[in-house]
This record gives C-alpha cells, sequence and structure tokens, in this order.
C-alpha cells in the first residue's frame, strides 16, 4: 500500500491508521491490563491546527501553525526531539462562521514511501523527503479553479491509493479529485465535476474493481483507482455544505451520513452490462454524524451523532438497526478507533474512553484525561502508546 517503505505494527501513517478506517494494525492492541493513569513520556510545543499526527517507524510527523507558516516537523519517538521542520507562509482568513477553530491546517498528512505529502489549509499539496524535510514537490492550484479551498478550509486528507497520491483539491465553484504522481508531481487523472468537500477518500474493491470513494461538495463519488473514470455518484447535501464524514466500507457496502442526513448503507452493484447501479441496502435516520467518521468490527459500526450534544452509538452493520446509544454530552466530536476487541474514544474534552467494541451496551472500562485544551485531531494510537494533538501541543503517553 505505501510504495517501498516497510510499514511496522505499530504505525500510524495517515488519516485514521493504517486502513484510513479507524482500525490499528492487527499487532497494535492495549495491554490486558490498564493502568489507573496514563504516563506521559514527553510533551511538545507546535502550534494550533487539527492535523492528527502520523508516525512511521521511529518517527512523528506533525502539521500546525506558527504565526503566517505552516509547519511540518519529523520528531524523534522516543523522546519528541525535532529532527527537522519545513516551514511554509500560508496566511489564511477563516471564514466567521469557523472563526473559533483557528486557521488549521486541518488535513492529516500521508506517509508514502520516502515521502511526506500534506494538503494545507489553502488547498496546497507539498510532498517533502520525510527524512531531510526537503521539498520534492509543490502545487497550489492558484492558477486552475476558482479558489483553492472551500468556505470553512481544506480539511480532505490526502491519500496514497494504487501507487498515486490522491486527493480531491480546489475550491467552492470548481475542483477535482486527482491522482499525482509520487516522485514528481505530475498529474495522471483527474476527476473535475466539483470541489472537495470536508471529507476524505477511501479505497474500495467491489467486484474485482478498485475504486476511490469520497463525499465531494454535493454527492457521494467513485471513481476507478487507475484511470478515474465516473464509476457512479449520488447526490448528497448537508446545510452548509458541510460534507465531513469519511465514507467506510463494509463488505459490498459503503456507509455515508451527513449533518441531519441520518446515517445510510448503499451497495452498488453492476447490471449486465457492466454499468453501475445504486441501491440504499438501509437507512437509519435517528442517527446523524457530523464531523466525527465512523469504525467497523464484528458487524458492528460505532460512531458519534451531534445529537444530544454528542451520543455515541452502536449499529448493525446488516441491517442498520440502533443497538445501544450512549446518554450523551460526549462532546462536539469524537476520534474513534478499533484495536483488537476494544474501542477507543477520545472526546474533543480531551477525555480519552476505553471499552469493548460490542453490541452490548457502553460500559467504559478506562478514562484518561489526555490534555488541558481540546483535542480535535485524529491520535495516532500505537498499541502501548497513543500520541494526542490538542490544542497547541503534542504528546506521548504511554499505557504502563
Amino acid at each position: 500500500l505505501f510504495a517501498t517503505s516497510a510499514l511496522f505494527a505499530g504505525d500510524w501513517p495517515q488519516w485514521r491508521g493504517p486502513e484510513r478506517d479507524g482500525v490499528a494494525a492487527p499487532g497494535a492492541v492495549l495491554p490486558t491490563d490498564l493502568p489507573a493513569q496514563l504516563r506521559r513520556v514527553w510533551q511538545v510545543e507546535v502550534g494550533p491546527g487539527y492535523s492528527g499526527p502520523v508516525v512511521v517507524g521511529d518517527r512523528v510527523y506533525v502539521h500546525s501553525r506558527q504565526g503566517s507558516d505552516e509547519i511540518v516537523r519529523a520528531l524523534d519517538l522516543a523522546d519528541g526531539l525535532e529532527l527537522w521542520r519545513h516551514a511554509s507562509e500560508t496566511p489564511y482568513r477563516r471564514n466567521p462562521a469557523a472563526f473559533l477553530h483557528g486557521k488549521g491546517p486541518w488535513s492529516t498528512p500521508v506517509v508514502a514511501g520516502d515521502s511526506i505529502c500534506t494538503l494545507g489549509m489553502t488547498g496546497r499539496l507539498t510532498c517533502l523527503n520525510r527524512e531531510t524535510g526537503q521539498v520534492d514537490w509543490r502545487k497550489d492550484f492558484s492558477e486552475r479553479f476558482d479558489r483553492t479551498w472551500p468556505e470553512f478550509g481544506t480539511a480532505t486528507s490526502p491519500a496514497f491509493i494504487a501507487g498515486h497520491l490522491i486527493a480531491h483539491v480546489g475550491g467552492v465553484k470548481s475542483g477535482s479529485l486527482a491522482a499525482f504522481d509520487l516522485a514528481d508531481g505530475r498529474e495522471i487523472w483527474n476527476w473535475s465535476e466539483e470541489g472537495p468537500g470536508y471529507a476524505s477518500p477511501v479505497r474500495w474493491t467491489l467486484d474485482g474493481v478498485e475504486q476511490i470513494v469520497n463525499q465531494s461538495r454535493a454527492h457521494v463519488v467513485s471513481v476507478a483507482a487507475d484511470t478515474g473514470e465516473l464509476l457512479w455518484k449520488m447526490p448528497f447535501e448537508t446545510a452548509w455544505d458541510q460534507n465531513n464524514v469519511t465514507p467506510l466500507v463494509a463488505g459490498s457496502r459503503i456507509m455515508i451520513s451527513g449533518l441531519d442526513k441520518g446515517t445510510t448503507a448503499l451497495e452498488p452493484r453492476r447490471d449486465e452490462r457492466g454499468n453501475w447501479l445504486l441501491q440504499v441496502a438501509w437507512r437509519n435516520g435517528e442517527l446523524p454524524m457530523y464531523m466525527s467518521s465512523p469504525v467497523l468490527h464484528d458487524g458492528l459500526i460505532f460512531g458519534l451523532t451531534n445529537k444530544k450534544k454528542g451520543q455515541l452509538f452502536c449499529l448493525d452493520a446488516a441491517t442498520g438497526e440502533t443497538l445501544w446509544t450512549s446518554e450523551g454530552r460526549e462532546g462536539k466530536n469524537a476520534s474513534l478507533i478499533v484495536a483488537g476487541d476494544d474501542l477507543i474514544v477520545l472526546t474533543t474534552e480531551a477525555e480519552l474512553l476505553i471499552g469493548p467494541a460490542t453490541a452490548n451496551d457502553w460500559s467504559p472500562i478506562a478514562r484518561y484525561t489526555v490534555a488541558d485544551s481540546p483535542t480535535w485531531a485524529h491520535p495516532a494510537f500505537l498499541g502501548d502508546r497513543i500520541v494526542v494533538k490538542d490544542k497547541t501541543k503534542l504528546t506521548l503517553w504511554a499505557f504502563d
């Protein structure tokens, strides 16, 4: 999946982990006996932003802001010492509706081969050498689209799929889901019918066809991973064009959700002529998701609805039936991770919850406070350790 770079069980190389689905690698599991308190290994001031940390080997990479610059840092995983940094001037004027969320960046980098690639708040795509921090190539798209970021800033995270770097770039009136050569940034293909939403593309192989699925500004879209040919799309519009939820693959179905839209399982299939047809397998209108993306484990979907000021839930992936919901007030957003048979939840209130990923109600067996400021960024889970980004700091916590 990640070019020539060897990944280890504890690596977290991109948005939502090894396969972009919130599921940790098989070898990355929690200790059998959880401690009463987590041990803080190190903490580093890195600046604001919601971009999640990524980890490969003995390095942590984080994309954040310092004044008018966006900064990419490489840190030593053992002690948090800075190995290199790359600064790029990125002035950004906030939309008043998202003023309290800061100036980003929001997109999480991806490590692919010898590169780390970022998509900045203003839609600039950059690939750096991950050993040195030197720029391999950069694209800003300012001469191609009406603007290079949607209303609230760039949030979609790039991916490395089928040997190419995948990014949904552009702004409000125009944009494209495109594949780029990792070595030199040359564009390989693009689907240019619509600009990005705030969700991130995922890989899905269905009926032998490898495809890339994402929520664009007003649709759910699937394109062929090798050519960018449109396979299928479905209108999907949310209030204020906030398509935030990364699609979740579940066998022959893909789950989508959005603000006030409920949660829906789509089941594409091909007819005798090879044309793709879309049908809705089920829809649960009671549990919409706003910004938090769901996870799948043993036929169960776990997520956070924006109802009741943040309510965790579990659905049957086969039927969409609600199996349980928490009491609520969990937070405005949550990052969900499945590790073995455990469900790990990091809320925006800086609370880390751990409990069994089962259909039997939600009963956390451990609760930890991991920051003194909000934790919107997705953490990097490494099994016996977890890297957490709060408002301005990056912290490595150990489960011992």
